[in-house]
C-alpha cells in the first residue's frame, strides 16, 4: 500500500513538473529574448525531458505492477488514448528542444538567439499544441482510472 501510493506521488510529481515547464516555455518563449531568459527556457526544457522520462518508468510500473495492472489498462481504450497524446507530445517537443539546444552557440557567450519570424511562430504553434495534448493526457487519465468505455 504504501509502494503503491509512493509510486503514485512520483507519478504525479513528474507529471505536475512536466506541465510545468510546458507551460512556462510557452509563457517565456518569444521573440526578443535575452540570453538569460533563453537559458532559462533551456533549464526548463532540460527538466521537462527528465520529467516526461520519470513520468514513463514510473506510469509503467504503475501499469505492470502497481494500480489496476495490465489487464484493466490494456482494454481501456482511454490508455490508449492517453498513450497516444503522450507520444504525440513527446514527437511535438522535439522541434522545440533542437532550436533550444542550438542556442548554444550563442548563449555561453551572452548573446541572445536569433529567431526568425518563422521559427518563432512555429514554436508558438508546437508549445500551445502540447499544452493540448496535456489536457487530453489528464482528460483520458481521469476516464481511463474510472474505468470508462470498458
Amino acid at each position: 500500500m504504501i509502494a503503491s501510493a509512493f509510486i503514485a506521488f512520483l507519478h504525479h510529481l513528474a507529471a505536475f513538473t512536466l506541465v510545468g515547464c510546458v507551460v512556462y516555455e510557452s509563457i517565456a518563449y518569444h521573440q526578443r529574448m535575452t540570453a538569460a531568459e533563453a537559458r532559462r527556457i533551456q533549464r526548463a526544457d532540460l527538466i521537462y525531458g527528465i520529467s516526461a522520462g520519470a513520468l514513463l518508468v514510473v506510469g509503467l510500473l504503475r501499469v505492470f505492477y502497481f494500480e489496476k495492472g495490465l489487464a484493466f489498462y490494456g482494454y481501456s481504450p482511454f490508455f490508449w488514448v492517453k498513450m497516444a497524446a503522450f507520444l504525440a507530445v513527446g514527437l511535438l517537443s522535439i522541434d522545440p528542444t533542437l532550436r533550444y539546444i542550438r542556442w548554444n552557440k550563442t548563449t555561453p557567450q551572452g548573446e541572445a538567439p536569433v529567431i526568425s519570424d518563422g521559427e518563432f511562430m512555429r514554436t508558438r504553434l508546437i508549445l500551445r499544441l502540447e499544452l493540448i495534448g496535456l489536457v487530453v493526457i489528464m482528460l483520458s487519465a481521469a476516464f481511463m482510472a474510472r474505468g470508462i468505455g470498458m
